[in-house]
């Protein structure tokens, strides 16, 4: 027996049902309903939904009221502390991370800069170390220009003199030679020798050549 069937099932039923031995789960009287929950079907309303039923309103608004003030304090006081903390921490994260970057590309520009010097120095060392060989091949090809054409003067000097003394001794023997010639052509011609006249005639010869 439910607490609900008890409470409306008559004492004199309950005395009866111990008297006489009956069983005090017997069917329920007319008008009457033995549910599972133990209410009456006049307790449910009618069969409204208790959300929807009018004299729940009250206590409905007062606990939405008491749930709003809570979740309002909870957003207040924790929730919106720890996001508000959490995007501090992240904004300072990354300006922390943007200073950093800048940093490092201030540095990175000041690399490059140091290297553009150092390589516009060393093409300008370079530059300069090239120009400097090349003076320096001009001036050697000059003085061993002017050593080889003194050389070849100084040879085609002595070469000059030699041709001269074989010019003269060619002459020299030019004249001895005519001499002989004329004078054997002489004696074979006319049967004696003019050596003294043949000599005189080459000496004139040699002095108008």
């Amino acid at each position: 027996m439910t607490p609900a069937y008890a409470e409306e099932a008559p004492a004199g039923t309950a005395e009866t049902g111990a008297a006489t031995g009956t069983d005090t789960h017997a069917a329920p009287a007319a008008g009457e309903v033995h549910t599972e929950t133990g209410v009456p079907a006049e307790h449910h309303g009618g069969g409204v939904f208790p959300p929807f039923d009018s004299t729940t309103y009250a206590s409905q608004l007062l606990w939405l009221a008491i749930t709003f003030v809570v979740f309002f304090v909870l957003m207040q006081k924790v929730i919106t502390p720890r996001i508000g903390g959490i995007l501090e921490q992240r904004h300072n994260r990354i300006s922390q991370d943007l200073d950093e970057a800048g940093r490092l590309k201030a540095e990175a520009d000041a690399d490059v800069a140091a290297y553009e010097a150092e390589l516009a120095a060393a093409r300008a060392k370079s530059n300069s170390i090239g120009t400097a060989a090349r003076d320096a091949a001009k001036l050697k090809a000059e003085a061993d220009r002017k050593a080889v054409e003194a050389s070849l003067a100084e040879k085609l000097k002595a070469a000059e003199g030699r041709i001269a003394d074989i010019k003269a001794k060619a002459f020299a023997d030019v004249g001895s030679i005519a001499e002989e010639t004329a004078t054997a052509v002489v004696e074979q011609l006319i049967g004696t020798t003019a050596t003294a006249e043949v000599a005189a005639a080459v000496a004139d010869i040699k002095k108008g050549a």
